[in-house]
């Protein structure tokens, strides 16, 4: 069993979090929100292996997380965006240390993951290095798109005290891959539903097609 993930305790306290005034005050509504489009609609359409669809320069890219709850012992999964740099995916826990995937892998490192193309699994690691952190984060934030910008900003003109108020209240997770996990598209997933639908939609259509034919030869 892979050692558990150091937890590092943060230097601020952990409901304080680095956005704005406006966006501070709206977390709460938002964290609400976003479980609802995520349970609704994100999660339903990753697992049936739509991502790439979704995934553009200015939304971004998502994936799925796989988590062991730490009080059930149950199977947690949750949409989030992400970096893929230097052999390793990249997520961080946007609410902080909080966060429920966040608090869940720290008790349990051994994850699974599910990105537009691939699944695998792996140990997750909260980001300690400084000179790590330094390389990954702008780029992760950019990796996020619209989202990354709105929330964050420009990392390169930040104040130093700023981004050690990021470094410290929203925690950066490296996910080391270490097997094969289940994805939409193998045994077990569930990516046949689409492409089932897609041909019987395809099959309705030309055999409608074909009744409006053959009702019209019979009318002339």
């Amino acid at each position: 069993m892979p050692a558990r993930s150091p937890v590092v305790e943060p230097a601020v306290p952990a409901d304080v979090l680095p956005y704005g005034p406006c966006l501070s005050q709206a977390l709460d509504p938002l964290h609400r929100l976003f479980d609802v489009v995520n349970r609704w609609f994100a999660l339903p359409v990753l697992r049936a292996g739509l991502g790439p669809l979704f995934s553009t320069p200015l939304t971004g890219s998502l994936m799925v997380l796989r988590t062991t709850g730490r009080k059930s012992g149950l199977p947690r999964e949750a949409p989030l965006g992400y970096l893929i740099r230097e052999g390793s995916v990249y997520i961080c826990a946007g609410f902080g240390r909080r966060t429920a995937w966040y608090r869940n892998l720290t008790a349990d490192p051994r994850v699974e993951v599910i990105l537009p193309t691939l699944a695998f699994s792996g140990v997750a690691e909260t980001v300690t290095d400084s000179a790590e952190w330094d390389r990954v984060f702008p780029a992760y934030v950019q990796a996020l798109a619209l989202v990354g910008r709105l929330t964050l900003g420009d990392l390169g003109t930040g104040d130093p005290e700023r981004l050690e108020a990021i470094r410290e209240s929203l925690p950066l997770v490296r996910i080391r891959p270490t097997g094969v996990a289940t994805g939409p598209a193998d045994p077990g997933g569930g990516l046949w539903v689409v492409i089932q639908g897609i041909g019987l939609v395809i099959l309705a259509r030309l055999l409608l097609r074909g009744v409006r034919r053959l009702r019209a030869g019979w009318r002339s």
